[in-house]
């Protein structure tokens, strides 16, 4: 592959877009660019490499070879330009913008997330809470933070907390059959979102082989933090995090009757983009959560390592 030592920088720019895009009408839409434009642009970028980048085919294109390897290095360095442009203007201490599953927003970050803006004052926080993942190309979000097994390709990934379960109820629901002697005396009551897996897990792990959860009825309520308000309204039992209702355990609205946890290997993690890996704002607010969460000391540093080497692999 030979490339000229000048190169048309709007051509890469709109090779990006095709590439992202997958398609020569949507960049022209997102570049505001007729169809035309876009292929001579794409034409001129190819008579640079000296090699097609594209597959063209009926109503279809596809990134060659050389295209594949050429697209995620453009993309970078679109964004470190960016990054630059943006740190010249002071950027950097705008917007944050964190995308966040409910849970973890209601039960962690939003009763932390005040000591960060003490220590960054000048750093304006905007949080978004959601289940879906996100796309960093198309989207404006900063951060996200996920409950997997942290391998999704492009991102740098960090291990904030493990995720453990066991169930949860409220003592005052428990004395309505005598109080909870043994795992299978949980059957007696509702149990809240009967489809969760975890459920499965963990009786199975208590050595309940035949919980019989299929003919109970079923409840979505969307997130682990309202099952487990119900719960503390006498509902049921619901199937939660511990570390997350600690203070509801002191005030004795909750309360674990088993000591026994289990885990699906889904544990939270943060995520970003690799490119913007050194991005000021997102460096900061990466080292003030793990500092705060010090996952390798509350689980181990082997544990870290071990889901750090997933990540990577």
């Amino acid at each position: 592959m030979k490339m000229s030592k000048q190169f048309p920088l709007n051509a890469l720019r709109v090779f990006e877009a095709v590439a992202r895009l997958g398609s020569f009408t949507r960049a022209g839409e997102e570049l505001g660019m007729t169809q035309t434009a876009v292929s001579y642009q794409v034409k001129l970028i190819e008579e640079s490499v000296g090699e097609p980048l594209f597959l063209r085919r009926p109503r279809q294109i596809a990134l060659t070879d050389v295209g594949q390897r050429l697209a995620p290095r453009v993309t970078e360095a679109f964004e470190m330009l960016q990054e630059a442009v943006s740190s010249a203007r002071g950027d950097i201490d705008s917007t944050l913008l964190i995308s966040s599953t409910p849970t973890f927003a209601s039960q962690w970050l939003a009763r932390n997330i005040g000591s960060f803006q003490l220590a960054h004052p000048t750093i304006a926080v905007r949080l978004d809470t959601n289940d879906n993942l996100v796309d960093f190309a198309k989207e404006s979000t900063d951060l996200a933070i996920r409950s997997g097994a942290g391998v999704w390709p492009g991102l740098d990934t960090h291990p904030l907390m493990r995720v453990e379960f066991s169930p949860m109820l409220s003592p005052a629901l428990a004395e309505t059959i005598g109080g909870i002697r043994e795992p299978r005396d949980l059957l007696k009551l509702r149990i809240i979102d009967a489809g969760d897996p975890w459920w499965r897990l963990w009786f199975s792990a208590a050595g309940v082989k035949d919980p019989d959860l299929e003919g109970r009825p079923t409840s979505r309520l969307g997130a682990q933090s309202f099952e487990a308000r119900a719960a503390i309204a006498g509902q049921g039992v619901a199937i939660l995090t511990p570390e997350f209702y600690g203070d509801d355990v002191a005030l004795g609205r909750l309360y674990q009757p088993f000591d026994l946890r289990c885990s699906d290997g889904c544990d939270y993690w943060l995520a970003y983009p690799h490119a913007r890996r050194n991005t000021p704002k997102i460096r900061i607010f990466r080292d003030w959560i793990l500092g705060e969460l010090c996952p390798s000391v509350q689980f181990g540093a082997d544990w870290v390592k071990e889901r750090k080497a997933a990540s990577a692999s």
